[in-house]
């Protein structure tokens, strides 16, 4: 977020804003004839509540931060698409094959669509939590792109950020009409016959009444076979500003159908880059979040801020497996497939209250939350034929296998004092108390062999603290350093599937399970920046996260099978250093990341992919194994050229160290590592992308986009698998059909559009 010390609004804010101008004044006065030009200071959001925030400097973490410039530079498809090419620390797994789909992961932690993904990254929407509350999982299909003003990516395990802030939170803001008064047009279109069109247009009144909408509409047929991606999406927003309040009421809005075919073993993708492995694979969203925010100003230097909001997503998924009828052993056996379908409905409501005192030394608040989430999930399974394209026909009649109700609370008290031992030495202290209650129902009652059911009553407890120190040991240089602890409860679906006995096929089949123990987690991180005006930025920092009662998925390796389960404890440990700059018509920027991930205690998991499962189809994971998932290493070059005063070119290249894929916890599977096939590790690679855009003048510019340029091939994720249609009805045994089940990344691809921008 960009503010001016001149905005009356800021002035009210903040105490330091006020000691600015009094002395500017004073100034102009002696100097009426030298007018005094003030820099733009950037102010970041300390807590999920719009209406707070803190110099950039000030805040003792190597905040990332970015604004609708920036993303409208990098012509990026949506938020993760640019997150994994502009930001450190950064990468996404294309683990469901659509790009809306994507697993995003930062420092090691993940946000994600898909149910079965530990969570371990918090999403907030201008205050709201927008991790869902079946699975914590994040849709980012759902996100108005067009209506986003600026994100904010905070390390760590900062507790004012609430639950699933293990390794990061993701705030982002929407755009208002009295931040961007205009109307604005852009259409695009290209390869895999992606066409889209966007709309937004705001303005404000002198009364400062300002209102936004912003409408997107995009179609592709996806570059692999049977991949279509339809996303429409609406946000509007009205409120008003004045001397003593601000007040927004904002509505978004999300139609989606995604087909995402995973991933596919790579016997498959050496024959045909755009084969699908099974389908079809169907998710459909449709969402609405009402949203109202509000500060009031009760003096220059207390601020009494709140949001309240309503969010109702209602999900189903078609997915075509293979049946767990099939034996590929039999020589005899044809393929049988499997049509599983579920349907969820999310409703969330809940606010949050904020009282702050800001003066020039000293910033206090504190603060209470409340969610409430109530959920409705059902699934049913269908036996069937399996076409030459391995899509599941001929279905059969359909069967209930789960229907279960249920409702999460979430209520927190927090506060947070950053106050000044010295006009350039910060102290921060934070601390927030979480308190969760889970609750389902078994709408099918007990299970008649078993005499279990799904019936469950959890609740979670946790006070996190934070503590923090930022020095300016000259103006050129900062140094920072902070402690914290964030914790995250089990998820409803968790919760429902943590059974090793009674492995369940997710996003779907449940079992009466054992509970679950919340995730705990504690981050040191320590750093440098600076900078020699807009010549050269630059930082540098080191950090280690370590969860206790970490929650992962076991993978069985066989239809998508697994189970949830607490293991000791996990640690990502790195180092970031950055580097960016400007110099005549070229900007650039650098950044390399290294994330080491790795298990903490010594583990026993299921593996039954894994080539070194013992008898009972599990693994020994030995203590200081590699987390599958995460490259160890990252860089990131990014170089743009003002040609002319209208031309401008761009050029990224990302790239990123080799990995191990999922089921191969131990890192033991084929350890060799000399068949591609069965290595259970994904190569490193590298990928290399080009954007331009002239502006023809009178608000008519025209951009173009290449990705992929060499055309390289890569995955950017994996899972230990068996291919049974590799060999089928020969005498091939299992082991020999176990792959490394890639997620391939998309081929070079290059799109061209147009925009108009009038008013404002």
């Amino acid at each position: 977020m960009h503010h001016q010390n001149n905005s009356r609004t800021s002035l009210r804010r903040s105490g330091i804003a006020l000691a600015v101008l009094s002395a500017c004044a004073s100034l102009a006065h002696a100097q009426a004839s030298k007018p005094t030009l003030l820099p733009s200071v950037e102010v970041v959001g300390t807590t999920p509540i719009p209406g707070v925030g803190l110099p950039k400097d000030q805040i003792p973490a190597n905040v990332q931060t970015a604004d609708d410039k920036q993303l409208r530079n990098a012509q990026s498809l949506n938020l993760p698409d640019f997150m994994a090419s502009q930001l450190p620390s950064v990468n996404v797994n294309e683990i469901q094959g659509n790009p809306f789909q994507v697993d995003v992961n930062y420092r090691g932690f993940t946000a994600s669509p898909l149910l079965g993904t530990p969570q371990g990254l918090s999403v907030y929407q201008d205050g709201v939590r927008i991790n869902e509350p079946f699975g914590d999982s994040v849709n980012w299909d759902l996100i108005p792109r067009a209506a986003l003003g600026s994100i904010t990516l905070m390390p760590g395990s900062n507790p004012l950020f609430g639950l699933n802030t293990l390794g990061g939170a993701l705030s982002l803001r929407t755009k208002s009409g009295y931040t961007n008064p205009g109307t604005a047009i852009e259409a695009q279109y290209g390869s895999f016959k992606r066409r889209s069109l966007e709309i937004e247009t705001g303005n404000k009144a002198d009364n400062g009444m300002h209102w936004f909408l912003a409408g997107n509409l995009f179609r592709e047929h996806g570059w692999r076979d049977f991949s279509p991606s339809d996303v429409d999406q609406l946000f509007a927003k009205v409120g008003q500003r004045t001397a003593k309040y601000d007040l927004e009421l904002a509505v978004t809005l999300a139609n989606t159908d995604l087909i995402g075919n995973g991933v596919v073993p790579p016997t498959l993708y050496e024959q045909r880059r755009e084969a699908v492995f099974t389908r079809p694979d169907q998710t459909k969203n449709r969402m609405r979040m009402v949203t109202l925010n509000g500060s009031y100003f009760l003096s220059d230097a207390q601020t009494l801020s709140g949001t309240l909001y309503t969010r109702r997503n209602r999900t189903s998924t078609l997915n075509g497996d293979i049946s767990d009828e099939f034996d590929p052993d039999d020589p005899t056996a044809e393929p049988l497939g499997s049509e599983n379908r579920s349907a969820t409905r999310q409703t969330g409501v809940g606010g949050a209250l904020q009282w702050t005192f800001a003066t020039t030394s000293n910033q206090f608040a504190v603060g209470a939350t409340y969610d409430r989430g109530r959920i409705r999930f059902s699934q049913t399974e269908a036996e069937g034929d399996m076409d030459e394209t391995r899509n599941v026909v001929n279905v059969g009649d359909a069967q209930t296998t789960t229907d279960i109700t249920g409702r999460t609370r979430n209520w927190s008290i927090f506060v947070t004092d950053t106050f000044s031992i010295q006009p350039n030495l910060q102290f921060t202290l934070s601390g927030r108390y979480n308190k969760t209650k889970i609750t389902t129902i078994d709408q099918m009652g007990p299970d008649p062999d078993t005499g279990k059911s799904l019936d469950g009553d959890q609740a979670y407890s946790k006070f996190n603290p934070a503590i923090g120190l930022t020095w300016q040991a000259t103006p050129a240089l900062t140094l920072y350093g902070g402690l914290n602890q964030g914790n995250r409860a089990p998820s409803p679906i968790e919760l429902g599937c943590a059974d090793p006995e009674t492995a369940c096929r997710l996003p779907n089949a449940m079992a009466s399970d054992p509970p679950l123990r919340q995730v705990v987690s504690r981050t040191l991180e320590a750093g440098a920046r600076g900078s020699t005006g807009t010549a050269l930025r630059w930082n540098v920092g080191l950090f280690q996260t370590t969860n206790t009662d970490d929650i992962l998925f076991i993978s069985s390796g066989t239809g998508g099978l697994g189970y949830f389960d607490n293991v000791g404890k996990t640690q990502r440990r790195g180092a970031e250093i950055g580097l960016s700059g400007k110099a005549g018509i070229v900007d650039w920027s650098a950044n390399y990341s290294y994330v080491r991930a790795r298990f903490r205690s010594n583990e026993l998991l299921l593996g039954a992919a894994n080539s070194s499962q013992d008898e009972n189809g599990n693994i020994y994971v030995p203590s200081g194994s590699t987390i599958p998932g995460i490259p160890a290493h990252s860089l990131k070059l990014d170089l743009g050229l003002r040609v002319t005063d209208k031309w401008r070119i761009g050029a990224n290249m990302t790239a990123y160290s080799d990995q191990y894929v999922r089921g191969n916890e131990n890192n033991a599977h084929r350890a060799d590592g000399e068949n591609y096939l069965h290595s259970g590790r994904l190569p490193g690679y590298t990928v290399f992308n080009l954007t331009t855009n002239y502006d023809f003048g009178n608000g008519l510019e025209i951009f173009a986009k290449l990705n992929n340029v060499f055309d390289k091939r890569y995955a950017t994720g994996g899972i230990l698998a068996e291919n049974i249609f590799q060999n089928v009805n020969s005498a091939v045994t299992s082991e020999e059909r176990g792959e490394t089940f890639i997620a391939p990344g998309a081929p070079r691809a290059g799109w061209i559009g147009v925009r108009y921008r009038f008013g404002g």
